[in-house]
């Protein structure tokens, strides 16, 4: 039996002040006015018996029970808002067939629980789904051996295939943890890149181009866990996005983040689509691979790197 008191908004709200440590941010994020998430947050401490924050500094702070209850609070909200997204699949079952495919990026968290909703839609379906770069994608899509990919998107206008834009990824710095501000890291660090024929490589190394940013030219890596795992043995630094951060969490005691020294860019997740297929169930897809961004991907890459808020997000819809 849930404790009179305990609700839903209550719990959202001291999500929303734990994360930004703002009556103000926290009012902007629920959507409430700042009365009211100040009232929330009253009826939570005292339905709970413990004050979850020091109320006598700015920004709040977090009390060792607040510590402890927000852990538990995310991992509710999180269940519930996966249970939404599940009850919102669509119905798939009037396709035949079904292929497509997605960059390995989000291999260990987003394309399990995708494969798993599209299966259990295509009742009566043939179904397939592959992992490969965003540039082998793009090709298996020309040559027709995709329906839909969830990619990176170059920019280029592809033939043949319509955009539906899901998520942008702002680029940012990564560092062994400790080691400094980013002109230190950079002064004191080599630059570790992607390898060239990858996407990604070639989005970064475009930007640094247009501002004139050169760096010795000692490391490139095709693996991005072996790009990162590089970084958190303190061997340099790297330029990737939160995405690649948040897939790398076994490193993240090694790691810390910063904004792009580089001016603000990023890259867009895309889903890409056959012009041949009818226009709703990509829109379904897209918007099914939407709330599971967010909820698996957006959602916890902001609860740990809340200075992205605003530049990470979900976009279309």
């Amino acid at each position: 039996m849930v404790m009179k008191g305990l609700t839903l908004r209550g719990l959202e709200v001291f999500e929303a002040l734990a994360r930004t440590g703002s009556v103000a941010q926290a009012a902007e994020i629920t959507g409430l006015s700042q009365p009211s998430v100040s009232q929330q947050l009253r009826n939570l401490e005292k339905a709970l018996g413990t004050e979850l924050v020091d109320h006598g500094r700015r920004p709040m702070r977090l009390t060792q029970a607040g510590r402890s209850f927000l852990v538990r609070a995310e991992a509710v909200l999180a269940e519930l808002q996966m249970a939404q997204s599940e009850l919102s699949v669509m119905d798939l079952g009037h396709l035949t067939t079904l292929s497509i495919g997605l960059i390995d990026d989000f291999d260990n968290d987003l394309t399990p629980r995708l494969a798993t909703l599209l299966a259990d839609s295509l009742t009566r379906s043939n179904f397939k789904l592959i992992t490969l770069s965003s540039l082998d994608l793009f090709e298996a899509l020309a040559e027709q051996r995709l329906h839909m990919a969830v990619t990176a998107h170059s920019g280029e206008v592809l033939e043949g295939v319509v955009e539906y834009p899901l998520v942008r990824d702002p680029f940012i710095l990564v560092a062994p943890q400790g080691a400094g501000g980013v002109e230190a890291v950079q002064n004191s660090l080599p630059y570790l890149r992607y390898a060239r024929e990858q996407l990604i490589s070639r989005q970064i190394e475009a930007h640094m181009a247009r501002g004139a940013q050169e760096f010795e030219e000692r490391f490139e890596i095709g693996s991005h866990m072996a790009l990162m795992a590089m970084v958190a043995r303190g061997l340099g630094w790297a330029i990737t996005t939160p995405l690649g951060f948040m897939r790398a969490a076994r490193f993240h005691d090694g790691l810390e983040a910063h904004a792009a020294p580089f001016g603000d860019f990023s890259r867009s997740i895309s889903l890409l689509a056959r012009t041949g297929w009818s226009d709703q169930v990509p829109q379904e897809v897209a918007g099914m691979t939407r709330r599971l961004m967010q909820n698996q991907i957006v959602d916890p890459a902001l609860a740990k790197l809340p200075w992205l808020s605003g530049s990470l997000r979900v976009i279309g819809g």
